[in-house]
C-alpha cells in the first residue's frame, strides 16, 4: 500500500529537511513475548515510554503516572500487560505515522482499528480477515484499516497469518521454469497445495488464507470468499486491445505478515491496509521482470521498436500500463492515488509534523515513486534519518 522498491540515487541537496508485503529478510529466531530494544531498554521501560507518549498526545488522558504504575505492576506479576482499547488504537495509528517507507501517512489519524485480541482460533481469525476485507473495500471507497489479533505472551506465542497480503495471486512454475500467475505467490501456492488446496492454475487465482495456530501446528487454509475480494479488470482509455490482455488486480492491499509492536508488546497477526498508488500495480506488480513482466507484450501491441534500449520502448510501455491502471480503477469507482498527487500529500504531512515539532523519518528509496520520480516534489530533498528502534511500528515478523 503505497510502498515501492527502488534503490536510492542520492538526491540533489535543496536545503535543510524538517522531516513505507515488499518483504524484508527474516532470521529464524523466536520472537519474544515482550520486546527488548537493541539499546538494552527493558520491557518495563518501553511500556512506560509508550504510556507517557499516549498521555502526552491524548488531551483527555490526564497524567500518565497512575497508568504507568499500573502497567509496571502488571509486568512484574505476569511478565506482560494489556493495552486499553484507546492505547491500542493510538499505538496502531502511530505505527503508521512512523512507517518510514510509506508515502501515504497524511491520513494516519483516519486508520480504523478493529480490536480482535480475543480471537485466537484459525477459523475465527480467517473469518475476521474476510470481514476486514469487506469493511476495508467499502464498495470501492477504500478505508485504511487494521485488525489486531492476540499478542504474543510469555511462553505462549500467538497465531500467525502466513500470507504476505490477505489477497494475493498464486504463481505456478512448470518444469522448464516458466511461470503462470504471479511468481511472488509461488511459495505460498506450493505450501497451500501441500496442505491439499486445489488450485485452478490460472493467471489470477486468489491464494487461500493460511493460518498457523502454534509453532508445531500444521497451517490451516481457508478459501477467500468471492464477496471479500473486489477485483478491477484493466482496460485503456485509448487502446481497445488492452482489454484483450486479460489483466486485473485486487482493490485492497492488506499487508498481513508484519508484527505490530506497541510499547514492548508484539502483535504478530495485525493485517493492515491503505489504498493503492497506481505505480505499485503498473510499475511493479505487472511490469517487474520477476512478476507479471508485461512490458514486452504491451510494447509489441503498441508497435514500438524493441530492438534497442535507446528507443526507450520500456519507458513508453510503462507509462501506458500505468495509464491503464489509473483509468481502470477510476472507471470502477475504486480508490487509487497517482504518484504526483500522493507526493504532494506526503509533503503536506511532513509540513504538519514539522509544525507540531515532530520529525518525519522517511526512506528516500521507498518514498520516491518508480515512475517519473524526478518529476515529483519528494525527489529533490532529504528526509529525517530512519531510526530502526522507533516505536510503535510495523516490523518484520520473525518465524517461530
Amino acid at each position: 500500500m503505497i510502498f515501492n522498491r527502488l534503490r536510492p540515487r542520492k538526491p540533489a541537496p535543496t536545503g535543510a529537511c524538517p522531516y513505507a508485503h515488499h518483504q524484508p529478510a527474516y532470521t529464524h529466531h523466536p520472537a519474544p513475548p515482550v520486546a527488548r530494544d537493541d539499546d538494552g531498554s527493558t520491557p518495563a521501560a518501553q511500556a512506560a515510554a509508550f504510556v507517557r507518549q499516549f498521555h502526552e498526545e491524548t488531551a483527555s488522558a490526564g497524567h500518565p503516572g497512575p497508568r504507568i504504575r499500573e502497567v509496571l505492576a502488571e509486568i512484574a506479576e505476569t511478565g506482560t500487560y494489556r493495552h486499553t482499547a484507546a492505547e491500542l488504537a493510538f499505538g496502531a495509528r502511530l505505527a503508521w505515522r512512523n512507517s518510514a517507507r510509506c508515502i501515504g501517512r497524511l491520513y494516519w489519524r483516519s486508520l480504523v482499528v478493529r480490536d480482535r485480541r480475543e480471537v485466537t482460533g484459525p477459523e475465527e481469525i480467517a473469518a475476521e480477515c474476510f470481514g476486514h476485507l469487506r469493511a476495508a473495500t467499502n464498495g470501492g471507497r477504500i478505508r485504511p484499516m487494521v485488525t489486531v489479533f492476540a499478542p504474543d505472551r510469555p511462553g505462549r506465542p500467538a497465531p500467525r497469518i502466513l500470507n504476505s497480503q490477505l489477497v494475493r495471486y498464486a504463481g505456478y512454475q512448470d518444469l522448464e521454469g516458466r511461470w503462470t500467475g504471479d511468481p511472488a505467490g509461488g511459495e505460498l501456492a506450493a505450501l497451500a497445495r501441500a496442505a491439499e488446496w486445489k488450485s485452478g492454475e490460472g493467471r489470477f487465482d486468489v491464494l487461500p488464507l493460511l493460518v498457523q495456530e502454534a509453532p508445531a501446528a500444521e497451517p490451516r487454509w481457508f478459501e477467500v470468499p468471492d464477496d471479500a475480494v473486489l477485483e478491477v479488470e484493466l482496460t485503456h482509455p485509448e487502446y481497445g486491445w488492452f482489454g484483450e490482455l486479460g489483466l486485473r488486480w485486487y482493490a485492497v492491499p492488506a499487508i498481513s505478515d508484519m508484527t505490530l509492536e506497541i510499547g514492548g508488546i508484539r502483535y504478530p497477526a495485525a493485517p493492515f491496509n491503505g489504498w493503492y498508488m497506481g505505480t505499485e500495480i503498473g510499475a511493479r506488480n505487472l511490469a517487474d521482470a520477476d512478476r507479471y513482466a508485461m512490458l514486452a507484450e504491451v510494447g509489441r501491441r503498441l508497435g514500438l521498436d524493441t530492438s534497442s534500449d535507446r528507443t526507450l520502448w520500456r519507458d513508453r510501455a510503462l507509462v501506458e500500463l500505468n495509464i491503464a491502471v489509473l483509468h481502470s480503477f477510476q472507471e470502477a469507482g475504486v480508490t487509487m492515488a497517482d504518484h504526483h498527487t500522493e507526493s504532494e500529500r506526503f509533503l503536506r504531512h511532513v509540513a504538519q509534523e514539522q509544525r507540531l515539532g515532530r520529525p518525519t523519518p522517511a526512506d528516500w528509496s521507498w518514498i520516491v515513486p518508480p515512475v517519473s520520480g524526478g518529476l515529483t516534489p519528494v525527489y529533490h530533498r532529504y528526509y529525517d534519518p530512519v531510526d530502526p528502534g522507533l516505536r510503535p511500528a510495523f516490523v518484520a515478523r520473525e518465524p517461530w
